[in-house]
Formats: structure tokens, sequence, C-alpha cells
């Protein structure tokens, strides 16, 4: 397994902030990705990084000299950037779509970023239904989009690609009884009843891997809003089934909500690029796709 730079990002981000939770706020996505790239760099390197305690992470030996090379190769990776952006300079509009959960959980600091290493591009941004964005990119209506490309079907006339795949785990109150179980399964989920998020095909993508499995979530209430979700979770009207990306520890009215991962093989929301299929894209279409890519490390289009 090789080292990404992903996991080099989040890496840096928690020994600079020291905690986990203000790494992943900084970088603009969950705890439980931070920790998780963290643990895979100390298998692959055979070390410990980090001295865990109350108050955060404290560096080890090992994780100080492991730091310097880290940062590094980020400016390496900056400057190369930089050396790009010199060689020549874009500018223009790129239309953007993007699905309401990408634009609330995930866009920020990627436009951040890109914004930062294109400053003379203007980025026009849309929120739309998945099906109304592929339609646009189909008539050339917006250029690119970034959406749930796990809710998407194949198509010969629209490219995509992963950036980042989110796992979903079920969410309860801190005195629920499955807590105290030491695995979960969909099969345990489906005796409570069940808070289900319905923005952005959620209810469809869900009821897909419960009939997997043959089973039904016990639905008591369904809803569009998340934070009604974390609101009825936290205060033990239900429990429910969401990714990493979105989960947040807290309701609005401060009640705390757990998160615990499931045994059984469902799928991961996915977030990644939609474009039009064609020989030749667009300079700062391409500009774009190529940003992200190195941003995420990302995989091969599909």
């Amino acid at each position: 397994m090789s080292i990404t730079l992903r996991q080099i990002r989040y890496f840096v981000a928690a020994a600079e902030s020291g905690k986990v939770t203000e790494a992943a706020a900084s970088i603009g996505i969950s705890a439980s990705a931070v920790t998780s790239a963290i643990q895979e760099l100390e298998s692959m390197l055979g070390v410990s990084l980090f001295d865990r305690h109350h108050k955060g992470l404290k560096l080890t030996y090992n994780g100080y000299h492991f730091l310097q090379h880290c940062q590094n190769i980020l400016s390496a990776v900056s400057t190369a950037m930089h050396t790009f952006k010199d060689r020549k300079q874009y500018s223009g509009k790129l239309k953007l779509g993007v699905s309401p959960t990408v634009s609330g959980y995930f866009l920020t600091p990627l436009l951040s970023r890109f914004g930062r290493a294109f400053p003379n591009v203007n980025v026009e941004i849309l929120e739309l239904k998945r099906q109304i964005a592929e339609s646009k990119i189909a008539n050339d209506q917006i250029d690119i989009a970034i959406l749930l490309v796990s809710n998407a079907e194949e198509s010969d006339q629209l490219s995509r690609e992963v950036l980042v795949s989110s796992k979903r785990k079920v969410w309860t109150a801190t005195d629920h009884p499955l807590l105290q179980k030491k695995s979960i399964s969909l099969n345990d989920i489906a005796t409570y009843p069940y808070v289900q998020l319905t923005i952005d095909e959620a209810a469809k993508s869900h009821m897909n891997y419960w009939e997997t499995f043959n089973l039904k979530p016990n639905i008591v209430f369904e809803t569009s809003v998340i934070e009604a979700v974390r609101s009825m979770v936290a205060t033990g009207e239900g429990i429910t089934i969401l990714s990493d990306m979105v989960y947040r520890p807290w309701s609005l009215e401060g009640e705390r909500i757990e998160s615990r991962s499931i045994v059984d093989d469902i799928p991961s929301m996915d977030v990644g690029l939609m474009w039009m299929t064609k020989e030749e894209l667009p300079e700062l279409t391409q500009a774009f796709i190529e940003f992200c890519r190195m941003e995420y490390n990302s995989g091969q289009a599909r």
C-alpha cells in the first residue's frame, strides 16, 4: 500500500492542531476520516506517530521526524502547482453544479483551495438535484458537477470519478441499547424506530441496501432536514444510518450523538465529479478535474 497525499495532509493538520476535531474542521472533512488516515499511516510505517491523551494528540519522536518530511512533501506539491499556474494563467468562468449534500458538507474547503490556485477563474455555482445536473451537463448548460455519484446510473454520455467514499454508520443517542452490543447489524437496527433522511435521494439509496438484506427499517419519521434527524436521534426518538461526511457529534440542542460501525457490507456514500464525455474538454473543466484529482488522490475515471 502506498502513502497518499490525502493521508499526509490529514496527518499534518492533526499534528499542527493537536486535536482530531480541529484538524477535521480545518480541512472540511469528518473527524473519523482524520483518525483513519493516521491509523493507516501508523500501520504502514510500523510506528506510533502520536501519543493520545485526554487533551488531544502529542507527536512522538518518530511522529516529529515524519512531520518534517510530510511538510516538505506538501511544500513541494504547492511549488509544483504554482509553477504550473505560472506557465499558463487560467481565466474565465466555470459553471459548476452541486447537489445539496455536497454544497452543505463538501464544497466550501475545495472551492477555497481552488480559488487560491486559480484566482482568475470565476466559479458560478448552481445547487441542483442530481438528475437535473446530469441533464444540464448533457445540454452544455453547466461545465461539470460534484454530486453523490453513488446514486448515478452508468452512462456513455457522462464520465464520473469518485473523489471521496464516506462510510455509512448507525447514529444513536448516548443511552441507546444498541451501544451495549459488541457488533451491530442491519437486523439489529430494524427492530428500533428509525428516522429517514430524504435529501439527495437518501431514501432511495438506503432502501436499496435494506432490500439487499431482505429487511425494512421501522421508519417513524421522514425529513429532508438533517438537523431534524440529529435532534430526533439525540433525544432518543429514533436511530438512523448516515455517512461519516455528514456526522456531527451534537444536535442543535447540544445533545450528543453516537456513531457506530455496522457489520453488514452496506455501500459507502461516494462524492465525485461528473462531466460530459468528450475527446477534448474545455481547458477550465480539465483544470478543475486535475485539481480535484490532486486534492483527493482519487482513482481512475469510470
